[in-house]
């Protein structure tokens, strides 16, 4: 008998818990992402034995990069903060300027099968020999921003940002947008060495 009453004052507590549960109106919340703090804008010249110098941001480093063993100019820009790469390639031009700007078209748009469109910006500072042009590369795209710039006629520096994440264009949009203004930075400072 006093299992039975248990089990009725039991069945009838659940039975309250239930209908009151009933009661509220769930609305998923939207995904969200982490907030990032952004470091201030301050910049270092890149004073070394390259042929080319820049401004660089304090919150990134200048690695060498092992490209390949005739090519001794390449570096990387690392943004270990946001998890970032700036592939930095040099080579001499020597007759070879029209090949070199269509291997660079090439690998800008090679991104076309992800991205939902691409940018050119174009740069000219005749008084430093910079021309050249800054790919915004939109959407989900491995390398969302790529540049390059020459003198025409002995200096051509390529540039390549890529995330060490898988790409999302909505999450990364905050550091990308960050970080294109120091790339935009460097080629507003970029000088050329004699060689």
């Amino acid at each position: 008998m006093k299992l039975v009453k248990h089990s009725i004052n039991f069945l009838f507590i659940s039975g309250l818990f239930i209908l009151a549960s009933c009661g509220s109106n769930y609305a998923p919340k939207p995904r969200g992402y982490f907030r990032i703090t952004l470091p201030e804008k301050e910049y270092l010249r890149l004073d070394t034995t390259l042929p080319y110098s820049f401004e660089y941001p304090v919150y990134s480093k200048v690695v060498p990069d092992q490209g390949p063993k005739d090519e001794p100019y390449w570096a990387n820009l690392a943004f270990p903060r946001f998890g970032a790469k700036l592939h930095i390639s040099y080579k001499t031009v020597n007759n070879n300027l029209y090949q070199l700007l269509e291997d660079n078209r090439e690998l800008a748009f090679k991104h076309t099968v992800k991205a939902d469109a691409i940018q050119e910006k174009m740069f000219e500072a005749p008084e430093n020999k910079v021309y050249g042009i800054l790919y915004e590369i939109k959407g989900n795209t491995a390398s969302p921003v790529q540049f390059f710039v020459t003198d025409s006629t002995d200096h051509f520096l390529r540039g390549s940002l890529y995330f060490n994440t898988v790409p999302n264009k909505d999450s990364i949009a905050p550091v990308l947008d960050f970080v294109e203004e120091d790339i935009v930075h460097l080629i507003e400072t970029l000088n050329w060495k004699d060689l």
